[in-house]
């Protein structure tokens, strides 16, 4: 019995080495959403599809740092809550179009097995496959009741790793579904598409910006819901042309205890807002509002017209902080840019019902770059963050350069050109919807910052094992059959006793 209390201890001790999870984007940003991963915002993106003019693609991701080994139960979406995409055309800070994701799931283990799948899974309805979800689609234009556009569309699986899942793209591509009105949608796991050195946190950097240029987040998953649908469904009066800009939102919403109505558990606009903008006694109401309510408190405008961040930024740095108070920072987070991403260039508003409220806004007519900047509207890229938000738009660099002025300015500020060293993802995007890059397998904490040396999000086969593939598989084994060995001992003395 020592000895197993002993084999046990080591097996803690090794469980608490583990890479404890932290805050990035809208990870695990707030005290009561950090217990609800499942029901966790993490990011939002929006950006005129760049392969399908006339249409804009929504990407939404939630259970922030999903490690690519967590199984046995991996990652589902929660069945019991509604996820959101919501989007304001007329600037009342209200939806006037949302589309409502909501998950089943099938599990097929019972009481025969532990595992997620028992063989290869070549196909969503392969029969190894023991754990599936399927998910509904309904909408809402204008305060409409809601209207149910499709259901039983499957989710792609979480990565379980190769042996299981050899060609993971046809499962992606499997999962990617065309409805009528040309609608194109996707839910499931996908490589986490947020870059940055989380050392942020670290009173900025370490002190003197010696703590950056790794990728935190490489390597982690997320779980993915992306739409992609015409402007017409979106824009005031279904017209694109006369009324271009839109806000965006995510929200997600839990059944009550008592089983009587929803109750809003995460909102996600903007990146970083509720992580460095919204202070610690907020977090959990900013989370639970809406952007109507917005302007109704003035310690969240407070927080915008007088952030915290310049100000450590001149305790720390030196670096003198912008004076107060901060209308360009207003214009980036609760009006929209003149001449860009305001609310009021739409002809059809009524410009006195317009309030100011927190969400991404775009501007869906913005032409397209030949070649994105990843600093978007301060590096000459009109179409990047803050006019909606890419892939590719590297708005930790971004945030702090508005925030210590450039925004002001339309001049980068220099002592802050290195950024977080993170300049793009470690894996490279796909091309086509639904954009995201495929989920990991493996991971290794701390990856540097910068693009993958080859994509892997291509739909080819992926039956082949990389050497990385092949020691994890590997090391699976050596740790099972550790295991076993030591269970048979233990199990032989036992006898021996009785």
């Amino acid at each position: 019995m020592r000895k197993l209390l002993a084999i046990a201890a080591l097996l803690a001790a090794v469980y608490h080495l583990a890479p404890v999870a932290t805050t990035a984007s809208s990870h695990r940003e707030a005290p009561l959403i950090s217990n609800d991963p499942a029901a966790d915002n993490t990011d939002l993106y929006a950006f005129v599809s760049p392969d399908r003019p006339g249409f804009v693609t929504f990407i939404a991701n939630w259970a922030p740092f999903s490690a690519p080994d967590g199984g046995p139960t991996f990652y589902p979406f929660a069945t019991d809550a509604s996820y959101l995409i919501n989007v304001d055309n007329n600037g009342d800070g209200d939806a006037d179009a949302r589309f409502r994701f909501q998950f089943s799931t099938i599990d097929k283990r019972g009481g025969s097995t532990f595992l997620y799948n028992n063989g290869p899974v070549t196909s969503l309805d392969d029969e190894n496959l023991l754990f599936r979800q399927t998910y509904s689609i309904e909408s809402s234009f204008n305060g409409a009741p809601f209207k149910t556009r499709v259901t039983g569309v499957p989710v792609a699986p979480s990565r379980v790793g190769p042996a299981s899942m050899p060609d993971y793209g046809t499962l992606r591509q499997q999962a990617t579904v065309t409805l009528p009105g040309g609608w194109r949608t996707f839910a499931g796991q996908a490589d986490d598409p947020f870059f940055l050195d989380l050392r942020v946190f670290d009173l900025l950097y370490g002190g003197d910006l010696s703590e950056v240029g790794n990728d935190t987040l490489a390597g982690f998953n997320v779980n993915t819901i992306a739409l992609e649908v015409p402007f017409k469904d979106v824009a005031l009066n279904e017209d694109g042309a006369k009324n271009p800009v839109i806000g965006i939102w995510t929200t997600t919403e839990r059944t009550k205890a008592q089983g009587n109505g929803t109750v809003q558990v995460s909102r996600l606009g903007n990146p970083l807002v509720n992580e460095v903008v919204v202070p610690a006694g907020l977090k959990d109401g900013f989370n639970a509002s809406k952007p109507s309510q917005d302007s109704k408190n003035p310690q969240l405008v407070q927080r915008v017209t007088n952030p915290e961040v310049p100000a450590l930024l001149e305790a720390i740095y030196k670096l003198p902080a912008p004076a107060t108070p901060r209308d360009d920072l207003v214009a980036i987070f609760l009006t929209g840019l003149p001449d860009l991403n305001n609310l009021a260039a739409n002809a059809d508003i009524n410009k006195a019902k317009i309030i100011p409220s927190e969400m991404l806004r775009l501007n869906l007519s913005t032409p397209q770059a030949a070649v994105p900047n990843r600093l978007g509207l301060l590096g000459g890229d009109n179409q990047g963050f803050p006019n909606g938000r890419r892939l590719t738009d590297d708005v930790v660099d971004i945030g702090l350069q508005a925030l210590a002025g450039a925004a002001r300015t339309g001049k980068l500020v220099d002592a802050l050109a290195k950024g977080d060293a993170v300049d793009a993802n470690d894996t490279t995007f796909s091309n086509t919807f639904p954009y995201v890059a495929l989920p990991n397998t493996t991971r290794a904490a701390g990856a540097p910052g910068g693009p993958a040396a080859s994509p892997s999000t291509a739909p080819a086969s992926l039956s082949s094992m990389d050497t990385s593939d092949t020691v994890a598989v590997l090391s699976a084994s050596a740790a099972g059959i550790m295991g076993l060995l030591l269970f048979a001992g233990w199990w032989r003395r036992r006898r021996s006793y009785s």
